[in-house]
């Protein structure tokens, strides 16, 4: 299964105006431009978005490559005329191809590999990933750690989301969730309300959840190696209940 997420002009409109509010704070940003700065480039980021963290991290000076399957979301990043060290790709975490062994850092932030919704898909982008690094790169991602009482919940009904402002005015955008248990996938559709009436209306995509010891199976089926978990982005030794933030290293063909 490809990469299905279409972040509509919806999302991608809104993207900075919500997620400076539910995501910048748990330093994310700040963690991923440390990698950057301790293991080097080239860097490509997968999933990059609106450049919310690629910007960041191309603070280093270091070369970076941001790839999203989004146009819409890299037309925002377009519109923020990135630095000359920033260069922006269209397409897909699976099939890629931008120069085998190229890159020493591959990267990708807030969740974007829990958009790949089989594990069919999901190795072959970890293998892609691997066949793209250095002998001595590394690959760093961030899923949650999903909360097993949570995710037992197969319909969640809507709930006011998040509040938040928009060329002037007030929006609000609100969160429906279902989940299959058995593909551990689950589908969110939010609906956006408020002033700007140009952003009123709802969309719809799906995300998998990933379990501890599955990471590190697929992780080694795709040959990587010496894998390190934390908690948080304070860099916290894993245990359960935070996010599972994943620093993997490429095994050597």
């Amino acid at each position: 299964m490809t990469y299905q997420v279409d972040y509509d002009r919806l999302v991608a409109r809104t993207y900075d105006s919500v997620y400076s509010i539910v995501r910048d704070p748990c330093g994310d940003s700040a963690f991923y431009r440390l990698m950057a700065e301790e293991i080097g480039g080239p860097l490509l980021e997968l999933g990059c978005g609106t450049g919310r963290v690629l910007l960041a991290s191309a603070e280093t000076g270091l070369e970076c490559v941001g790839l999203d399957a989004s146009n819409e979301m890299l037309d925002v990043l377009r519109e923020k005329n990135p630095p000359e060290n920033v260069t922006l790709v269209q397409g897909h975490m699976e099939n890629f191809d931008l120069g085998l062994g190229r890159f020493r850092l591959i990267t990708a932030p807030f969740r974007a590999m829990q958009h790949l919704l089989d594990p069919q898909s999901q190795l072959a982008a970890l293998k892609n990933i691997h066949r793209h690094l250095t002998s001595d790169g590394v690959f760093v991602f961030d899923v949650f750690d999903p909360d097993l009482a949570a995710i037992a919940v197969e319909e969640e009904p809507e709930v006011l989301d998040a509040t938040f402002e928009y060329q002037g005015g007030e929006m609000r955008r609100y969160v429906t969730v279902v989940r299959d248990l058995s593909t551990q996938v689950m589908a969110l559709t939010l609906r956006f309300e408020g002033e700007n009436a140009d952003l009123v209306g709802s969309t719809r995509f799906h995300m998998r959840w990933y379990y501890r010891y599955e990471i590190e199976h697929l992780l080694a089926r795709a040959g990587f190696e010496d894998v390190t978990l934390f908690r948080d982005f304070a860099q916290t030794p894993w245990s359960s209940g935070g996010e599972i933030v994943v620093v993997a290293r490429r095994r050597a063909s």
